[in-house]
């Protein structure tokens, strides 16, 4: 099974740093004969705050249901996730159920790890797998070059680069594990819930 992942790239800030570790991120899994990747930049995306649906909801909802898996690649604001984010979470529901996710996370001396710690509570509401294996990349203003990792695994010199590339390994390892059972699950056994409305 080829999987088909969903990066899902959660800053709208005007400034913001996103560009540089999705990048990263999206040539890794490119690279990888294991799934296929289309990104998903929230910044191209206006979905409504106040959840009212509408033309753009259902485009973006439609993208998540042909997603196998997802990796979110989300900063840390203020010890949490960005508000866009929860508002992407939030708009599509059933489309995520029973899927796999990893997280890149990156911002501040813990490379984004808190945000990530929330969202793991959150993505569980909409009956998601969250892989264990994340991605938290530590000093991110401070590198060199366009100051985050590259497609050759990160800055160079910087002291965690061989770390982040085998958690990234990792992160994939475990999303091609999950995604390949629950795809043959979904297909073989709806998931409870899936046809209820909430």
């Amino acid at each position: 099974m080829t999987a088909h992942l969903a990066m899902i790239v959660g800053s709208v800030r005007r400034g913001r740093k996103a560009p540089s570790p999705a990048r990263w991120v999206y040539e890794r899994i490119s690279a990888d004969p294991r799934f296929t990747v289309e990104v998903l930049d929230l910044v191209d995306w206006a979905l409504p705050a106040d959840l009212s649906g509408g033309a753009t909801t259902d485009a973006f909802a439609d993208r998540i249901a042909a997603a196998d898996g997802f990796v979110i690649v989300t900063p840390e604001y203020n010890h949490g996730y960005p508000a866009a984010l929860k508002n992407a979470i939030d708009t599509v529901k059933r489309p995520w159920y029973a899927k796999p996710v990893g997280f890149v996370s990156y911002g501040g001396w813990g490379g984004g790890i808190r945000a990530v710690e929330q969202l793991r509570q959150v993505v569980a509401e909409v009956h998601m797998v969250d892989v264990r294996q994340s991605v938290a990349i530590r000093d991110l203003g401070a590198r060199s070059g366009a100051g985050a990792p590259e497609a050759g695994g990160g800055a160079p010199g910087h002291p965690d680069e061989a770390a982040e590339s085998d958690h990234l390994d990792a992160m994939l390892d475990q999303l091609d594990w999950w995604a390949t059972v629950l795809s043959a699950a979904r297909r073989d056994l709806p998931y409870p819930g899936s046809r209820r409305r909430r």
